[in-house]
């Protein structure tokens, strides 16, 4: 889970932190085993723990998991959820323990690696070839986070669509950034009046060369009407990032280009909701949580079209093609100069976003949890 003392970066541990909340809060009837490492302070986990409907369980032996991850993580973990005995395990992200054998649902959120390995570190090959394919042909039921995902699970791994659910994830706005603090940040980190704003990890697969580049050639062409407007890009470094820090040093307009590094949840509303609009021209995404956050704040979008976006979108954004960095210019150009268009796709797009919910997420989730049980039930 999501540890609220150290940020939110992990994109699993978000889901997991905001489904489990709301797993645990929908009903009292059920029974809900979290496992914890030792890396979880009991501070983080104080009012989960005090639930009379949560048992808390640590795993054994967690702070070794650095010297035999393999053994820890298949064997250790595997052995701790057997002496749980539960009727449901439930892994938040892709894998289920090569020896743990009862029933499981999994949710599967990205299965771009099988689309475009190149975007991805060579060490994530023995979790592409085996952990994910066992994981999927065991698991009682899978969740998938999209339609697109769900495609993938189809397409590459043959799941039936009786053992496949699609469950979208929700968004958390938390209390409204007031101006003073979001005015702070922005001068925090030296960002302007006028901004397009990403967020997200720095890495391949989110395009951000080529957005840079289609930034660089817009103010070429542009620059005397818009020479305040900036590119800010947040998040932490990723795979293969010095790439994009190359595209910047060599950018003409570099000095237009803000990289802002993490920044917590409160900065990232703030700063969304201030900008111009949000880039994000992914080359793939499972769901895309940036692009949901940014409509629910009825700020427009320029995102790919393609894997999942037009789902999480709607009619919220100006869609392009993100292998074309004359189409991401095309873009940029299109939300820079249209005042009237970019309302129109902010309203549209928050409207949108309403159907996602995580409350909604837990209760058709938990639907899935009674339907394996049911039907494990009736197999005995």
């Amino acid at each position: 889970m999501l540890n609220p003392e150290g940020g939110e970066r992990a994109g699993v541990g978000h889901y997991t932190t905001y489904l489990v909340n709301n797993l645990v809060t929908r009903s009292s009837k059920d029974t809900y085993v979290l496992f914890f490492d030792h890396h979880m302070p009991d501070s983080a986990i104080k009012e989960l723990s005090s639930r009379s409907n949560v048992e808390i369980v640590r795993f054994p032996l967690s702070e070794y998991k650095r010297y035999l991850p393999f053994g820890y993580s298949h064997v250790f973990v595997a052995q701790a959820l057997s002496k749980a005995n539960l009727d449901l395990f439930h892994s938040p992200a892709y894998i289920i323990p090569l020896q743990y054998n009862k029933p499981s649902v999994i949710t599967v959120h990205d299965l771009a690696i099988y689309r475009n390995p190149e975007l991805f570190p060579p060490k994530q090959k023995f979790s592409q070839k085996v952990l994910v394919p066992n994981s999927l042909k065991k698991a009682a039921h899978v969740i998938a986070v999209s339609e697109a995902t769900a495609k993938n699970v189809r397409d590459l791994f043959k799941v039936s669509s009786e053992r496949l659910s699609v469950i979208y994830e929700g968004f958390t706005k938390g209390p409204r950034v007031t101006v003073a603090k979001k005015n702070a940040v922005k001068n925090k980190f030296g960002i302007r009046e006028r901004y397009i704003f990403f967020v997200g990890t720095i890495e391949p697969r989110k395009n951000l060369v080529a957005l840079v580049k289609a930034f660089d050639q817009f103010m070429n062409d542009n620059y005397q009407r818009h020479r305040d407007l900036q590119l800010v890009i947040a998040g932490g470094k990723g795979w293969k990032h010095e790439a994009i820090f190359q595209a910047i040093a060599r950018a003409k307009w570099s000095s237009n280009i803000r990289v802002i590094g993490y920044v917590t949840h409160e900065e990232k509303m703030g700063l969304l909701e201030d900008s111009l609009f949000f880039a994000f021209p992914s080359l793939w995404e499972g769901f895309g949580l940036p692009v949901l956050e940014a409509a629910s704040l009825a700020v427009p979008v320029l995102t790919s079209k393609i894997s999942s976006l037009p789902e999480v979108a709607g009619p919220g954004a100006e869609y392009v093609k993100p292998d074309s960095i004359k189409d991401i210019q095309r873009g940029i150009t299109v939300l820079v100069k249209g005042a009237a268009k970019r309302k129109s796709l902010g309203n549209k797009g928050k409207l949108h976003a309403q159907q996602f919910s995580w409350r909604r997420c837990a209760t058709e989730t938990h639907a899935v949890y009674r339907q394996v049980v049911n039907s494990q039930t009736k197999k005995r």
